[in-house]
């Protein structure tokens, strides 16, 4: 018995170059934009949870434990993980 495949993934130019379907793409420019968002969400809170190098070695300082370090930075970048996610996966509605 045979099967009949068909090679849904590309369509045939009238150039002769073949070129994947607009359907049949992953990503559109919409998930790349949220992809991006979603970067810029996610290296803003590294940046926040970085500061500067402790200068006086003997002293103690206390900016380590500042709100912009252990709860802006990290729930920044967890929000961008998340988004990150979503834009992967979002698929816009076709009309």
């Amino acid at each position: 018995m045979q099967t009949k495949t068909r090679n849904t993934t590309t369509a045939a130019a009238p150039d002769g170059i073949r070129h994947e379907n607009d359907s049949q793409k992953p990503f559109v420019k919409r998930n790349f934009l949220y992809m991006g968002i979603s970067l810029a969400m996610i290296i803003t809170g590294f940046l926040l949870m970085a500061g500067s190098a402790n200068g006086d070695v003997p002293g103690f300082n206390e900016d380590i434990f500042s709100f912009r370090r252990i709860v802006l930075g990290p729930a920044l970048s967890f929000l961008g993980f998340v988004a990150m996610a979503f834009a992967i996966i979002y698929t816009p509605k076709t009309k």
